[in-house]
């Protein structure tokens, strides 16, 4: 059976209501959706490091008409919630970045999330004050669409160089002031900034695992105060390490060992459609 927009929408909402957190793991193209929705997780969000590499590109190289048929696509194969990784809103402009948000709710989508990563290295973050104007554009937008699409606000202080935790709060609070339903600071070093993040807002947390080292389990997240862990790229890399280590057994060896591991998966046309 079919689920109306609304209806995901407002069980993704619920979601972040915990008890506890749920795991929101990022597929990487239609298929791996499907295989993703198939195993039973609640909900999923699009990954812009992931796509890109699909299509053999570098993250922040895939343009907003690319990402949005993109999550088009994945939406319209699963049956539950999809929220997207629109990375700065494909845009600097405050308007821009809400176009890119009311053109996300036409797609299936029921949230999405929008950075203050600028895209340019030689400076990598928004001033505070273009950081925050930036997200109430896209909050805005985002209360206009005629169901409770849920945004999620990023701050990528600890990817981009600047790894102060009082500028990642002061960030995070200003963004739950503008009426963002979810917060995020990606790269966070340690269980005891989780918490200081955890604890200083009021609005449910988002803890991006997938980084060496920087990645720790569901239920000391959930102990820590997070609502929602997702995975960044660490699926697409996954499966991307077991192509490359078989294509190196048949180029360096000329021998299939890595065919009793595929084999011994479960079948994946039980997830396909006809």
């Amino acid at each position: 059976m079919t689920v109306s927009q609304s209806d995901k929408a407002a069980k993704f909402l619920a979601l972040h209501q915990g008890p506890g957190a749920f795991v929101i793991p990022n597929p990487f193209d239609v298929g791996s959706a499907r295989v993703l929705a198939g195993l039973g997780f609640q909900a999923l969000a699009t990954s812009s490091g992931g796509f890109a590499g699909t299509l053999g590109r570098r993250d922040g190289r895939v343009k907003r008409d690319g990402a949005l048929g993109h999550a088009r696509a994945v939406c319209a194969a699963v049956d539950i919630p999809v929220s997207a990784d629109f990375e700065n809103g494909f845009g600097h402009a405050p308007w821009l970045v809400a176009d890119t948000v009311r053109l996300a709710a036409t797609t299936g989508l029921v949230g999405c999330s929008i950075e203050d990563a600028t895209g340019n290295k030689d400076q990598p973050l928004y001033e505070f004050d273009e950081a925050v104007a930036r997200m109430t554009a896209a909050v805005a937008a985002a209360r206009a669409v005629g169901f409770p699409f849920t945004l999620t606000a990023r701050t990528e202080n600890f990817l981009r160089g600047n790894p102060n935790l009082e500028d990642t709060i002061k960030r995070l609070q200003a963004f739950e002031k503008a009426g963002a339903d979810v917060l995020m600071a990606p790269g966070l070093p340690d269980l005891t900034a989780v918490r200081a993040v955890c604890s200083a807002v009021s609005k449910p947390v988002n803890f991006m695992a997938g980084i060496k080292g920087k990645s720790f389990s569901v239920a000391e997240l959930a102990a820590a105060g997070v609502r929602r862990v997702s995975v960044a790229s660490s699926l697409y890399r996954a499966a991307m390490t077991g192509l490359v280590n078989a294509a190196k057994e048949l180029k360096e060896h000329g021998t299939f060992g890595y065919l009793d591991g595929a084999i011994a998966t479960p079948d994946l046309n039980v997830f396909m459609q006809e």
